[in-house]
């Protein structure tokens, strides 16, 4: 079986390219190859699931992929370009424009309404708030929190919030969303809204969706599914 298999069909548009990452931690005489010569295409309107065990590298491999980390060699190409060859205010601008992260917790900020945080990165990329607030309401009705826009991540539950943070990764029209075990910390009648919400999302704007979790049963659910293992990647669970 191939490790580094061909996610999706060449005639596609590529939107996230990672071409023989490799990712090694040195301590002294010690060292760690967590990822070796690993390479994956997500194409536009893409739905990959991700699995494996806990310290196979998944973190390691989305934030690889995020442009939060470099690879040790190999390249991530986002959009077009290599992120490693980006300055670090040239790389947040271009993930800000091409790609949503999804986290197990939310991270919302808890000073801010569900509002003001979904219209953060809009705001950020210098939107004028009458703009960002727009969307970012007409996004919250869409995940179904119409009714709580003014509500603080304490006041929402498990589900609210991690809808919110859904709206907030879909809120600048990114090319591809990565989430991190995006149900992970909800109860299975809720982890099953959040996945539909996300198929739907991804079925009305074309929007790439790699998740990556443990759950075989939602990585079952995507379209590919690939298993890391040893720091490669090989088809199916």
């Amino acid at each position: 079986m191939n490790s580094n298999p061909a996610v999706s069909a060449p005639e596609q548009e590529p939107v996230l390219v990672a071409t023989d990452i490799s990712r090694r931690y040195s301590q002294g005489d010690l060292s760690v190859d967590v990822l070796k010569q690993l390479s994956l295409t997500i194409n536009r309107g893409d739905r990959i699931g991700i699995v494996g065990s806990s310290g196979s590298g998944k973190s390691t491999l989305l934030h690889l992929l995020g442009g939060l980390d470099k690879p040790t060699s190999g390249s991530v190409v986002l959009a077009g370009q290599d992120l490693s060859k980006l300055s670090q205010r040239a790389r947040g601008v271009l993930r800000n424009k091409n790609m949503g992260f999804v986290y197990q917790f939310h991270h919302l900020l808890p000073e801010f309404s569900a509002l003001e945080n979904v219209a953060m990165p809009l705001l950020i990329r210098k939107d004028s708030v009458k703009q960002a607030t727009e969307k970012s309401a007409s996004l919250l009705e869409r995940v179904g929190l119409g009714d709580r826009l003014r509500h603080k991540p304490s006041e929402l539950s498990g589900g609210e919030r991690q809808r919110a943070a859904i709206a907030r990764a879909l809120v600048t029209d990114p090319k591809v969303v990565l989430a991190d075990e995006p149900t992970g910390n909800l109860d299975e009648g809720t982890a099953d809204k959040v996945y539909e919400l996300l198929l739907e999302l991804n079925q009305e704007s074309s929007t790439s969706f790699l998740i990556v979790t443990h759950d075989t049963k939602l990585a079952s659910r995507m379209d590919t599914v690939l298993t890391l293992t040893h720091g490669t990647l090989a088809q199916g669970l």
